[in-house]
């Protein structure tokens, strides 16, 4: 090898500071993990990752930004489930093909959701929630942190899989709901674990399932919906991931899952994860891929069904 191809070859990636794109604003469950995600790529590389805010249209402003960037690993998206699953039927006209224009990258994270209703309603389980509803329809309100939120979907999932009859009062954010449904202005919720266990805890509100395949350890006792009902494989959590711009090098997505995945089974980063209410997920890109190529076919009937429109 010549001196002059020597000094051709590229150099090892990373070779400059990487851009993690989270398309909501500052303090979100999203900015948080791609924060702690970025330290930790920080720290094992030497190279900076800036994560730049770029909010707007339920994430789609910052999704479409990354899906037109180079296809070098230098700009990466924190997606999750709206803008990777929920969007393409939310809104008609997406900017971007969450399939066609991302790589995926590495699923990072989920979040499993709770139904917790207020004392006043008599249901002391799922089971007898779900028998009241239907023979009551309309006579319950629930609430979410806007139209075509993770919790306005979970509920309206849980509704067509039950065949209940549910009224959806729209918030705007999770933490008004959670006001509101305490005061028993509304009589129920579906909404992220840590945003509602305090209240549990202190008995302001009942909680009758998770929603995750498997049951929480901040509440070990609570069954999942698929054990309250005898249901098969119900599932409704949120999740996070990191994607790149299709046409990434293989050997940078490869580089990158791994060290991301190395990262999630560090014991202080779960911990740290769990103080969110959240689960790593570490795993190849690949399942990552599939989980979101099944979501957007999941949530497709469920947002046309509950005539979910985005606010």
């Amino acid at each position: 090898m010549t001196c002059a191809s020597a000094w051709a070859q590229p150099a090892p990636y990373p070779a400059k500071p990487i851009r993690l794109v989270v398309p909501f604003t500052p303090g979100g469950s999203t900015d948080i993990l791609a924060r702690a995600i970025g330290q930790e790529l920080t720290k094992a590389w030497g190279q900076s990752v800036v994560v730049e805010n770029v909010p707007g249209a339920g994430g789609a402003i910052g999704a479409d930004k990354v899906a037109k960037a180079p296809a070098d690993g230098y700009t990466l998206l924190m997606g999750h489930i709206g803008t990777l699953a929920v969007n393409p039927s939310l809104y008609p006209k997406l900017p971007y093909n969450p399939v066609r224009d991302f790589t995926p990258v590495a699923w990072v994270a989920r979040v499993p959701n709770v139904l917790v209703v207020h004392p006043s309603v008599t249901a002391r389980t799922l089971k007898e929630f779900v028998a009241y509803a239907r023979a009551n329809p309309g006579r319950l309100n629930y609430g979410s942190g806007g139209n075509g939120s993770a919790a306005n979907l979970a509920t309206e999932y849980l509704k067509l899989q039950t065949s209940s009859a549910l009224v959806h009062i729209p918030y705007r954010g999770t933490a008004p709901a959670v006001t509101d449904l305490v005061g028993g202005q509304i009589q129920l919720m579906f909404t992220g674990v840590p945003a509602v266990l305090s209240q549990i805890k202190s008995g302001q509100l009942r909680a009758l399932a998770v929603s995750s395949p498997q049951r929480v350890d901040a509440l070990p006792d609570l069954p999942t919906v698929s054990e309250a009902l005898g249901m098969k494989d119900f599932e409704a959590d949120q999740w996070y991931g990191v994607v790149a711009p299709a046409g990434t090098p293989r050997e940078i997505v490869a580089r990158l899952n791994g060290q991301i995945n190395q990262s999630l089974n560090a014991p202080e980063l779960k911990t740290r994860l769990a103080a969110e209410g959240a689960v790593a997920t570490p795993n190849p890109p690949e399942v990552f891929g599939k989980l979101i190529d099944s979501e957007i076919v999941r949530w497709r009937p469920v947002i046309t069904s509950g005539r979910v429109k985005a606010d």
